[in-house]
C-alpha cells in the first residue's frame, strides 16, 4: 500500500539516517528515535518501508508480549535472519540475557557504514523483562551508540513510550521522539479522491487509519463504502477496533465497559456509571484515568471566564466512536451476512452522530487555520456548556483553558447537507453569548452548506477548513 501522506515522516527518517552517516569520527555517531502512536496507525509499516528503501544493513524485531526468555530467543532469530554482516554469530552462540544480546548485537554492526536496528512494541519488553529500561540505557551508552547505527524504538502504548524518555527514567534524553498520527482529513481526501466535505466524513468513519482507507475505492461515496465493508465480516472496518481494544485492555473489563458507555454517547460521570452497569465511583475514576492515560478518551471542561465543574468525556478517535455506536452492538447480524441492516441503521442515525462527532475535528481545523484576516489565533479552542445544556456554544476561542482571562471569539457549527447557517442560528448564538459575557466577543459560523445570516465576524466552510490540514503539522516532527 502506498504511503499517502507519509512523505514528511519518511523524509525525517532519511535525514536522521543521514546524520548517522555523516557523523564521521564522532565517538558516538549513533542516533535513537522513539516512535509512538495508536495501534494500527501504520507505525511498523512506515518503518518497514523506510528500512527497505534505505538499503542499509538492518534488523527488525517485534516483541509479542511473551515471556522474557521467549522474547530473547525470538530476538536472536530476528538477528540471525537479518541483513547484518556476521549475523550467523547469533546461531553459533545464543546470548543468555538481554545485556549479552545487545552487546553481541553491537559487535555485528558495521563500523564503516550506517545500519538500522528496529525494536517494535517496546512496551511489551518494558513490561516482561526485568529492568529492561536500565539494560537498554547501558547498552546504548556503552556499545550501540558508538556504532553508526539508527536505533528505532516503536510502541503503541503511548503512556509507556512517553514514560520511557521522561525525566528520572534511565533512557531520558537518549532519543528523539516522533508521534505518528492518523492520516488527516486532507490526506484522506487526496487518497480517496473526495471533495472537502466528503473528506471530513471519510476521516471520521475511517479514523484516518491507512488499512481502513485502503479498502475505500477511490471516488466511491460513503454509502458505497459502508455497503461493501459492512457486508464483509473480515473487513478492516469491522476488525481493527476489536483487535486494538483486545490488545489495549486484555484484562480490564471495567475500562472496556466504560469505553463502551462513552462511545454510545454518554458524556457525564453519572450517566457513564449508569450505562456501564452501575459501577462504583472509585472503579469509574480508575477506568477513566486509564482511558485518558492511553489517549483513548478525553476529559474536557467548558472554556469560560468563570470556573465550572461540568466535566464531559468523549472518545478521541472518531472511527472507534463509529465502531462502538454502529458496529460493536450489531456484530452478530453482520456475521450472519445481514450487514444491510447495519447500513440502514447508520443511515438513520448518521446526521445526529456526525453532528456531534465532527465538532472536535472542526475545532482543531479552525485552530490550525488561524490567524487569518478576520480572527486571531487562540491558544485554547474548545466549547462551552452548562449542566442543563440550556447554554451550549460549539466554538470558544480563549487565551487559556479552562478558566480564561479573555474570550477571543465564539462560534456555532451547523454541519448539514441542505441547511445553511441562517438568521435563526445567529440569534441563538447571540443569545448564548449574552449568557456568558457582556463583551462584544466576535462571532463566527462553521457551516457545511453555507451561511445566509449577516453580522458575523467570520464564516468557514469545508473547503477553507480542509486547507488547514495541508500545512506542515507537528505529527511526525523530530
Amino acid at each position: 500500500m502506498a504511503f499517502v501522506g507519509r512523505e514528511h515522516e519518511l523524509s525525517s527518517l532519511g535525514a536522521l539516517l543521514g546524520e548517522v552517516a555523516g557523523a564521521g569520527g564522532d565517538a558516538k555517531p549513533g542516533q535513537c528515535l522513539l516512535i509512538r502512536g495508536r495501534r494500527r496507525i501504520g507505525k511498523s509499516s512506515l518503518v518497514e518501508a523506510f528500512v527497505e528503501s534505505s538499503g542499509a544493513p538492518s534488523v527488525f524485531f517485534t516483541a509479542a508480549g511473551a515471556s522474557a526468555e521467549l522474547e530473547l530467543a525470538e530476538f536472536g532469530v530476528a538477528v540471525a535472519q537479518s541483513s547484518l554482516p556476521d549475523r550467523e554469530v547469533f546461531d553459533d552462540a545464543a546470548p543468555g540475557n538481554w545485556s549479552a544480546a545487545f552487546r553481541q548485537l553491537a559487535g555485528l554492526l558495521p563500523d564503516d557504514r550506517p545500519s538500522v536496528v528496529v525494536i517494535d512494541e517496546v512496551p511489551y519488553l518494558m513490561d516482561r523483562v526485568d529492568a529492561f529500561e536500565g539494560i537498554l540505557q547501558r547498552a546504548w551508552d556503552r556499545e550501540l551508540s558508538r556504532k553508526p547505527v539508527l536505533l528505532i524504538l516503536i510502541g503503541s502504548d503511548i503512556s509507556m513510550m512517553e514514560a520511557l524518555s521522561s525525566y528520572g527514567r534511565p533512557f531520558h534524553q537518549r532519543g528523539r521522539e516522533m508521534v505518528l498520527g492518523p492520516l488527516n482529513p486532507a490526506e484522506v481526501g487526496d487518497m480517496l479522491g473526495l471533495d472537502a466535505a466528503s473528506a471530513f466524513d471519510a476521516a471520521m468513519v475511517t479514523g484516518g487509519l491507512p488499512m481502513i482507507c485502503a479498502a475505500w475505492r477511490p471516488g466511491a461515496d460513503l454509502w458505497d463504502f459502508l455497503g461493501a465493508e459492512l457486508t464483509n465480516p473480515v473487513s478492516p472496518l469491522l476488525v481493527s477496533a476489536e483487535r486494538s481494544l483486545a490488545a489495549e485492555f486484555p484484562e480490564s473489563a471495567s475500562a472496556a465497559s466504560v469505553l463502551a458507555a462513552i462511545g454510545s454517547g454518554e458524556r457525564t460521570f453519572t450517566n457513564i456509571a449508569r450505562a456501564a452497569g452501575g459501577i462504583s465511583h472509585t472503579t469509574l475514576t480508575r477506568a477513566t484515568e486509564t482511558l485518558a492515560g492511553k489517549r483513548i478518551v478525553a476529559a474536557e471542561m467548558p472554556i469560560a471566564v468563570t470556573p465550572s465543574k461540568e466535566r464531559r468525556y468523549r472518545v478521541t478517535d472518531p472511527y472507534l466512536r463509529f465502531w462502538l455506536t454502529f458496529i460493536r452492538p450489531y456484530l452478530p447480524e453482520i456475521e450472519r451476512l445481514r450487514g444491510d441492516l447495519t447500513v440502514e441503521r447508520v443511515r438513520k442515525g448518521w446526521t445526529s452522530w456526525r453532528g456531534r462527532t465532527v465538532e472536535p475535528l472542526l475545532r482543531e481545523s479552525l485552530a490550525r487555520l488561524l490567524p487569518d484576516d478576520r480572527l486571531p489565533s487562540a491558544p485554547a479552542v474548545g466549547s462551552y456548556w452548562t449542566r442543563s445544556n440550556s447554554v451550549e456554544i460549539d466554538v470558544v476561542g480563549a487565551d487559556r483553558e479552562p478558566v480564561a482571562r479573555e474570550l477571543l471569539f465564539l462560534g456555532s457549527i451547523k454541519w448539514l447537507e441542505r441547511s445553511p447557517f441562517d438568521d435563526h442560528d445567529l440569534l441563538a448564538l447571540q443569545r448564548h453569548r449574552a449568557a456568558i459575557t457582556d463583551e462584544a466577543v466576535p462571532l463566527l459560523a462553521i457551516s457545511r452548506s453555507g451561511v445566509t445570516a449577516t453580522g458575523l465576524q467570520a464564516t468557514y466552510g469545508p473547503e477553507e477548513l480542509i486547507t488547514a490540514w495541508r500545512r506542515p503539522s507537528h505529527s511526525g516532527r523530530l
